[in-house]
């Protein structure tokens, strides 16, 4: 990697941290970064409320403040009491066409995702209620008649793109999950805390005794291999195929834990990083609040800030579940949470997602103090080459300050320099 006087600066950044004015120079203001977007931001969440849930109410007024969400995105509908104090966890397709057609006319069209913030319903008919927000009700989504079956690809998957409405045409959706107002507002706030913290720590991908449910092995395999490496994530590969528990408990520093078992003990003993992305495969994991197999629900209880899970009976298709090595790669680059965790489903029409949307551990952001710019990055791209410029003004024009600069594994970069110019960049070459 060329370091020539730390001249690294970030080449798909996002949002920055305010700088500072530099002491003394009250004249000037402190240089900035200038950098497209790298993720989902607030004013891009549309926050779903049935008005005539409660909980409902109180987590979308919580959720809204908490990530500082415009007031112009909150859709609010009376979409009924019954399915909230009946407990219904699955709606039929008809229904379903009717609290669409109303959440479809008061979502302003600049939106790009939704945050859900019932838990009652969480199935469509044969879909998840995340998908059929995000695709609408079709039965190419699902196995629907035929069981176990392939379904409809997702325009979203391992994609780069940080508008998928505007793109891709589909809103992906995350559900704010929790029994009472408490948990969920708990696992709001854990989504925040997540926030730019830059944990350099651990994932644990476990290979199971139970074959079927432990398809996704060789992708584990593969990130575990590929990601152990110096300022960047590092993944335990458990190897439990023959013998072994198939767990992982007393973990004090859990960023991933996937795996695959009809039920997971010991979750609870582990401490799980805010951020932290957890799944188990499994058929009927995706109901929640319970389900005959272990929900997903009791990842975010243990303290998991998102997980995943099918509520109908998907078959062990991997293309059907998270793939390891691009919710990783994703998140690792400065996605939050839902998209990468989207992004890393290749066919997602029976899978339901929760979690805190916009949850970020990862990035780009910097501060300005005493004329010197600090970075923290971890969103350049391995191999690709980039050219750091500066300019008096945010429109350009551009004057090359230093070339070729790269890196060559996904990397956490804490850079400093001196920053006598209003405006920093830096551009792929």
């Amino acid at each position: 990697m060329k370091r020539a006087a730390l001249l690294l600066l970030v080449a798909c950044g996002s949002s920055s941290d305010a700088p500072d004015a530099a002491p003394g120079d009250a004249q000037r203001p402190a240089s900035q970064l200038v950098v497209p977007r790298e993720s989902l931001v607030a004013a891009d969440i549309g926050v779903l409320v049935n008005s005539d849930d409660p909980q409902s109410v109180a987590v979308g007024e919580h959720y809204m403040q908490a990530r500082g969400i415009p007031a112009a995105n909150l859709i609010a509908l009376p979409l009924g009491a019954s399915y909230s104090t009946m407990k219904l966890t699955a709606m039929t397709a008809a229904d379903f066409a009717a609290w669409k057609t109303q959440i479809d006319t008061a979502t302003p069209a600049a939106i790009q995702a939704y945050a859900v913030t019932w838990i009652y319903p969480s199935v469509v008919d044969c879909m998840s209620l995340t998908s059929a927000l995000a695709f609408g009700y079709d039965t190419k989504w699902c196995t629907k008649p035929a069981p176990c079956a392939a379904t409809a690809p997702s325009p979203y998957f391992n994609t780069a793109g940080t508008t998928p409405f505007t793109t891709n045409a589909m809103r992906p959706a995350m559900v704010i999950a929790g029994t009472s107002v408490d948990a969920a507002n708990a696992l709001i706030d854990r989504g925040v805390s997540a926030d730019a913290t830059y944990p350099l720590s651990r994932g644990y991908l476990v290979r199971t005794s139970d074959t079927a449910r432990s398809v996704r092995y060789p992708d584990m395999q593969n990130v575990a291999t590929t990601w152990n490496k110096p300022d960047s994530l590092a993944f335990t590969y458990q190897d439990d195929s023959a013998s072994g528990t198939g767990l992982i408990s007393g973990k004090t520093d859990v960023l991933f834990y996937f795996t695959g078992l009809a039920n997971v003990d010991q979750i609870d003993t582990n401490q799980y990083l805010p951020g932290a992305m957890a799944d188990h495969l499994t058929s009927y994991g995706g109901q929640i609040p319970t389900s005959g197999q272990m929900s997903i629900l009791r990842w975010i209880e243990a303290g998991a800030t998102g997980s995943f899970g099918t509520v109908v009976e998907p078959c062990n298709y991997t293309t059907k579940f998270p793939q390891v090595s691009v919710a990783a790669a994703k998140y690792f680059a400065g996605a939050t949470l839902i998209e990468a965790y989207w992004k890393s489903v290749a066919w997602p029409g029976e899978g339901l997602f929760i979690g805190e949307p916009l949850a970020r551990p990862y990035g780009t952001t910097y501060a300005v103090a005493d004329g010197t710019m600090t970075i923290k990055t971890t969103a350049l791209v391995p191999a690709k080459l980039y050219t750091l410029e500066s300019a008096s003004s945010a429109d350009g024009p551009w004057a090359a300050v230093m070339t070729d600069v790269q890196v060559t594994t996904p990397s956490l970069e804490m850079l400093s320099f001196p920053a006598s110019e209003p405006f920093y960049r830096l551009s792929q070459q």
